[in-house]
């Protein structure tokens, strides 16, 4: 290795060392619950996981501690960024490996990487009777990955007296790249966090209220926030069969499915202006509503349901939850009208708020691309007319336009690419469509053989690693 390349390459992994011990401690999460729930029936698993975790990061943080004080560059961050989701599914599919030995290294990987990407697609069966901990490791690893483990690491990071700007940048979507809500960084990523945590206590006991054990409540907490959609139950939500429940739901995953910018900045201002005024809100509400409408009225008139209430909840529910690609389901919406688990795959792709929890390319960048289709739709008719493409009360740069089609650009060459890759290995059409899909925008059940009725268990070893890589993309 060159001496250039060591003096770039080093501070990165310095880094991502220390990440890799704090991720350690993420364990304790489930060997506590193993203690509460069995009296420590596999403590020593989730033990050495914890210890395996942290030795390594330790081991690493000691070679490349002579890098310690180098600044990182923004290249560099997303650099770190991709190692970063590389490294630490591998070691999250650790006690998965070696709870369940009839999982495969590709099923154990892609299990990890779809809970930390917060994607929610699951190759595991017979969820009622895995091992508590282990549920509530799947789960905690989408409460940790929702609203992103570097975002985590450039709050603590710095106390560290490593800078966290770049990281910052490089994992941050959207408007937010920009944005410093407080002077400092790490405070914004601290405040952060804290709306995070805020909200995801509140969306506890209310599942506790609504009738869930501590143990759901806390695992469904996570993955509602997180907008992950994993469950300790192979029918979902349907296992309760409870409105209440569902409607609780709704309400929190309406609320993660917005930026967390948006409630921090609510907080510091005491004022509303955040979320009353801003653009992209309004529009992600206005989206929910309609498609909300449009999937009612399509069950009403094809007398899916004869029920108007029963009509609205299954609605509003599978609406929100697909939407902001969090993936619950109580009913195989594949077994409605053709048009609605399309509309609902589709909507997946964009609904969710850039700065929130969700997946897909954010409605701020769907947005962009629809002011400019406008601008050159006017332009076509009025050519010497100006016409500014404004966000909000801001007027878009030139820059920002290209950035978002060339992201568009690469988007769908990906998904095109990946779902041939799925069809060379022998996938039906829709399955390998929807399910590039699907994990490419975090959303988790798919069409064809990866629908809500079923899982990514039945896909071969190939698929897997490509439906890996598309979480990961």
């Amino acid at each position: 290795m060159s001496v250039m390349l060591r003096q770039r390459l080093l501070p990165t992994l310095h880094v991502l060392a220390c990440v890799i011990m704090g991720f350690a401690l993420a364990f304790l999460v489930p060997l506590a619950w193993d203690w509460l729930e069995t009296g420590g029936a596999h403590w020593r698993v989730w033990g050495w996981c914890s210890a395996f975790t942290f030795l390594t990061g330790a081991w690493l943080w000691a070679r490349t501690h002579a890098a310690r004080r180098a600044e990182l560059s923004v290249r560099d961050g997303f650099l770190l960024v991709t190692l970063v989701w590389l490294t630490l599914p591998a070691y999250a599919a650790l006690p998965m490996h070696r709870l369940l030995p009839e999982m495969t290294v590709a099923e154990a990987y892609f299990e990890a990487m779809s809970g930390l990407t917060a994607t929610g697609a699951t190759v595991l069966s017979r969820l009622d009777a895995l091992p508590v901990a282990l549920n509530v490791w799947r789960c905690f690893l989408q409460f940790v990955g929702g609203l992103g483990v570097m975002l985590l690491a450039v709050a603590v990071l710095p106390l560290l007296g490593l800078g966290g700007t770049q990281l910052y940048k490089a994992e941050t979507p959207g408007p937010m790249k920009e944005q410093r809500l407080t002077p400092r960084i790490a405070e914004t990523a601290r405040g952060l966090w804290g709306v995070y945590f805020t909200l995801s206590l509140a969306c506890t006991l209310a599942y506790r209220w609504g009738g869930m054990s501590w143990a759901d409540a806390f695992m469904h907490m996570c993955t509602t926030m997180g907008l992950g959609g994993m469950s300790s139950h192979d029918q979902s939500f349907g296992y309760w069969n409870s409105p209440r429940l569902e409607w609780t739901a709704v309400v929190f995953m309406t609320l993660a499915g917005i930026s967390f910018a948006r409630y921090f900045a609510f907080w510091r201002q005491k004022s509303l202006s955040s979320l009353t005024r801003d653009t992209e809100v309004h529009a992600y509400l206005g989206a929910l509503i309609v498609a909300v409408a449009v999937v009612m009225f399509t069950l009403l008139y094809t007398s899916t349901f004869s029920d108007g209430p029963e009509a609205v909840r299954q609605a509003a529910f599978h609406v929100v939850s697909l939407a902001t690609t969090t993936g619950y389901a109580t009913s195989n919406y594949l077994l409605w009208p053709s048009l609605i688990p399309v509309l609902l795959l589709f909507l997946g792709s964009f609904v969710s708020c850039a700065g929130s929890t969700g997946g897909g390319i954010k409605m701020a960048r769907m947005l962009v691309l629809v002011k400019v289709a406008q601008r050159e739709l006017v332009r076509i008719i009025h050519p010497r007319v100006t016409y500014p493409v404004m966000f909000g009360r801001a007027v878009i740069s030139a820059d920002v336009m290209w950035a978002v089609m060339a992201f568009m650009l690469i988007y769908w060459v990906v998904w095109l690419s990946l779902s041939l890759a799925m069809l060379a290995s022998g996938m039906d059409m829709v399955s390998a469509f929807s399910s590039v899909f699907a994990c490419l925008n975090n959303i988790g059940p798919g069409m064809g053989v990866v629908g809500p009725a079923a899982n990514y268990g039945a896909l071969s070893e190939m698929q897997t690693w490509i439906c890996s890589a598309a979480m990961l993309t």
